[in-house]
């Protein structure tokens, strides 16, 4: 999936795949994913003057399936230890 650099507060980037209708959304709080989204809520997020208002309002707000991807406040596991 392609990420789009977003030039908003709090949110960094957004990836969609109109196959599987899975929004992705990395913010400064985590990456997060999110089901069933249509098209056009990934277009109007993507052409919006405040992006990161219209995630909060008609993304984030609504009663989309989402999950966390990853999380910046926990460290990356090292690919060397055996007990991760």
């Amino acid at each position: 999936m392609e990420m789009k650099r977003l030039n908003a507060t709090g949110l960094r980037s957004a990836g969609y795949d109109e196959r599987t209708r899975k929004l992705v959304v990395e913010t400064t709080a985590g990456t997060f994913e999110y089901a069933n989204v249509s098209p056009e809520v990934y277009r109007r997020l993507m052409a919006s003057p405040s992006p990161a208002s219209y995630y909060r309002e008609s993304i984030e707000e609504e009663e989309y399936a989402r999950r966390r991807v990853s999380d910046p406040s926990r460290p990356k596991a090292d690919p060397n230890s055996l007990f991760d």
